[in-house]
């Protein structure tokens, strides 16, 4: 099933993009009732596209399927499963272009980083997994002890918006290098990208049942994935509102739950630091996808004594991210993902106001010049009181606040104090000073100096950003249990 025409000129052209099937079972159905989910496009908020509002029936039918296939699918070896993931990394490659328009339109990342991230980093995710799954060691000896590692069964894979598709294939990749069959259920908000990945599962031949593809919202199809008696494992990326919802469901089927959630990330600038270029790091970081994304850097941490220094290098820098439609190849700040997302970060920016932060620029008001779509002022905040509403909850949008401290010892304090802890980074003129005080950063990453994103080093938080790990072989573990064969002793 290819119903997309849209494909070739997207950009600009006005129909909207209907699918109308569910991809259960290695095959294309019907879903079970009538019910459709509007997609919005982010750069002028008209409907682009619809897609099926998959409820409980529909869900149980894909777990059904799953279920059916794994057994034959978990004792596939390993190099058929990955020359299958190759192939999958294969067809996601020759769908990039489609995918960068696709997720920048739903999305509303500027089209020259998506290209980058949203359609380049599913090609990485199942080409990494592909050689991940042929080098791992599933079998060691421990003592009289044969010690397997084995798949954990179905996988319920339920992803945001901010990064659809790659987060749906890191999961994804993940579980089925393990063994595992999966049933994903993207974000309503932006889940048409999910219909190419099922598209491209098909034509690589994977076993029919082994991926399963039911769009719907959270309290139907969502909450039903999590509930089914056959599902095994849920892996979750989302807020920590509905992370703990999901927790408190799949309690009562004792499953393993992997969440990676929210964040209020720190952005420790020491005071021997090159002001410049950590501001500029931290400001890229935090504007990042519109500020939606969850390891922004949304706080940054200045001594007092350079406050001042700090502030005006952010809004020279800030001014540089100005918004513009996420088709145009200039622009570096594109909208946000939904109307609901947009008054959501208004919000916050008007509470910011209130509550006594300095606005240094931007504001709750629409940018000048932009009709229709859903665009906010790159915001930045100075003075800001550490416990404020700003300072402790997640905008998840181009907002940021500058918090002083007075000596290293009150940065870390100030850094740990939040309920979140996924990220964070540290800057300064001496590595061994910001390798000092990332050791105490209760977080799961720490950049150090801008350091780069590690696609191989585990990714995940403590405290209530979540718990476990994804990426490299550190996400794949998530999806595998612990078996031992315990033997006679050779005479």
């Amino acid at each position: 099933m290819r119903d997309l025409p849209f494909l070739r000129r997207m950009h600009g052209m006005s129909h909207v993009i209907s699918r109308e099937k569910l991809f259960i079972n290695g095959q294309w159905v019907a879903p079970r009732e009538s019910g459709w989910i509007q997609v919005h496009d982010s750069g002028t908020g008209a409907v682009m596209g619809m897609v099926p509002e998959g409820v409980e029936a529909d869900i149980d039918l894909a777990v059904t399927a799953a279920r059916g296939a794994f057994d034959k699918w978990s004792q596939t070896s390993v190099a058929k499963r990955g020359e299958l993931l190759a192939k999958i990394c294969a067809g996601l490659k020759a769908r990039a272009q489609d995918i960068a328009v696709l997720v920048a339109r739903e999305v509303g990342m500027p089209i020259t980083q998506s290209a980058r991230i949203q359609a380049g980093g599913p090609v990485f995710v199942f080409g990494s997994y592909a050689k991940i799954a042929c080098e791992y060691t599933f079998e060691s000896t421990v003592g009289n002890s044969l010690v397997l590692r084995e798949p954990v069964g179905v996988v319920g894979a339920i992803t945001p918006w901010n990064y659809p598709l790659f987060l749906a294939a890191e999961k994804t990749a993940a579980a089925l290098a393990a063994g595992c069959t999966v049933v994903l259920k993207p974000s309503e908000v932006a889940p048409l990208s999910a219909f190419i990945l099922a598209e491209v599962v098909q034509e690589a031949g994977l076993p029919a049942g082994v991926f399963n593809l039911v769009t719907g919202y959270g309290p139907g199809a969502g909450e039903a994935l999590v509930r089914h008696p056959e599902v095994d494992a849920i892996t979750f990326t989302g807020s920590t509102r509905a992370g703990k919802r999901i927790s408190e469901l799949a309690a009562a089927g004792i499953k393993r739950v992997k969440l990676e959630l929210g964040g209020k990330s720190a952005s420790v600038i020491l005071d021997d630091a090159d002001m410049t270029a950590a501001v500029t790091g931290t400001i890229t970081n935090c504007f990042l996808n519109s500020g939606q994304t969850c390891m922004a850097l949304t706080r940054m941490l200045v001594p007092e004594s350079r406050y001042q220094e700090a502030a005006a290098a952010a809004m020279g820098i800030a001014k540089s991210f100005q918004p513009g439609s996420p088709m145009a190849e200039t622009t570096l700040l594109g909208p946000l993902a939904s109307s609901l997302q947009l008054e959501r970060v208004r919000t916050y920016i008007r509470k910011g106001i209130e509550e006594g932060a300095q606005l240094l620029m931007g504001g709750p008001d629409a940018p000048p010049n932009l009709d229709g779509g859903y665009y906010v002022q790159p915001t930045v905040f100075g003075k800001v009181d550490p416990r404020s509403t700003i300072a402790q909850e997640e905008i998840f949008g181009p907002v940021l606040s500058i918090i002083t401290y007075k000596d290293e010892q009150d940065a870390i304090r100030i850094a740990n104090d939040t309920m979140y802890g996924l990220a964070a980074a540290v800057w300064s003129g001496n590595e061994t000073r910001a390798r000092a005080v990332a050791r105490r950063l209760r977080a799961g990453q720490v950049e150090i100096n801008g350091g780069p994103l590690n696609l191989a080093a585990p990714f995940g938080g403590f405290k209530q950003s979540g718990h476990g790990r994804e990426w490299g072989v550190y996400g794949m573990e998530e999806f595998l249990e612990y078996k031992s064969l315990q033997l006679r002793p050779q005479s």
